[in-house]
């Protein structure tokens, strides 16, 4: 595979921001949930939403794999 038609699988700050916030809401409405505590548990599931839809926002601002506002690192 060259770089030129590497999909980048995900390796972007637009791409690690989403799946940390997503994560942190999920754990935390998990926690919530088995507590029976609602009102955090529905505003944790709110942020992990808000983390899904950070992803496509962040790469469409320009943080995706292929975006100009960031460049991989030469690994070599």
């Amino acid at each position: 595979m060259t770089p030129e038609n590497d999909p980048g699988h995900g390796h972007s700050p637009a791409a690690w921001i989403a799946v940390a916030v997503s994560i942190a809401g999920l754990s935390a409405a998990t926690v919530f949930f088995f507590l029976a505590i609602w009102t955090p548990f529905w505003i944790s599931m709110a942020v992990f939403v808000g983390g899904l839809l950070l992803g496509p926002l962040l790469a469409a601002m320009g943080y995706g794999v292929r975006g100009p506002k960031w460049q991989p690192k030469d690994t070599h």
